[in-house]
């Protein structure tokens, strides 16, 4: 677990639109999406196979389209909201600093 906001990324690296995998200090894979509004952070990993997320594709309705198999989460709770996926991913808080990206858990 990411307790502290740990930095991972520059915003100048994240063009608006995209998708990215940043690894933080402790192993975790976070999935970093640069929308109009915000960046925001989910597991960059699907719940289902393990594929990676930031080759997914953005939907309509804050959700993210897994490329493998086709599931879908949730951008702001990490629930999969179209199987094959059942389980939830873990998202992140996020803060941007001076163009620099930090991330932690989501305190409950």
């Amino acid at each position: 677990m990411i307790h502290e906001f740990e930095q991972v990324a520059n915003v100048a690296d994240l063009p608006a639109g995209s998708l990215r995998t940043v690894q933080t200090r402790r192993g975790q894979r976070v999935c970093l999406i640069h929308r109009e509004d915000g960046i925001l952070a989910i597991s960059a990993v699907c719940s289902h196979k393990h594929f990676p997320l930031a080759e997914g594709t953005l939907l309509p309705g804050d959700r993210l389209q897994c490329a493998w198999h086709g599931a879908q989460f949730d951008l702001h709770t990490g629930a999969a909201l179209h199987g094959p996926a059942v389980d939830a991913i873990p998202i992140y808080e996020v803060e941007v600093r001076d163009g620099v990206v930090f991330v932690r858990d989501r305190q409950p």
